[in-house]
């Protein structure tokens, strides 16, 4: 799969999970499953409820994506 393939948005983390999963609510009011993974994990603050954060998703599985960035 490559990196075109991806689908990204942007929503709010409303629900922090433990191990670094967070609950995320897209605009159009649908809840996916967000990590951070890799070397971006220690670079990462603590998430907060209310955050924006961005998420890629991969088209096969909607119900959990990476976050990649914050807003």
């Amino acid at each position: 799969m490559s990196n075109s393939d991806t689908i990204c948005g942007e929503g709010v983390v409303v629900e922090i999970l433990p191990n670094g999963t967070v609950r995320v609510e897209m605009p159009n009011g649908y809840r996916a499953l967000g990590y951070v993974s890799g070397k971006k994990r220690a670079a990462f603050s603590p998430f907060a409820t209310g955050d924006k954060v961005m998420l890629e998703m991969t088209p096969y599985d909607l119900s959990q994506g990476r976050i990649t960035g914050r807003r």
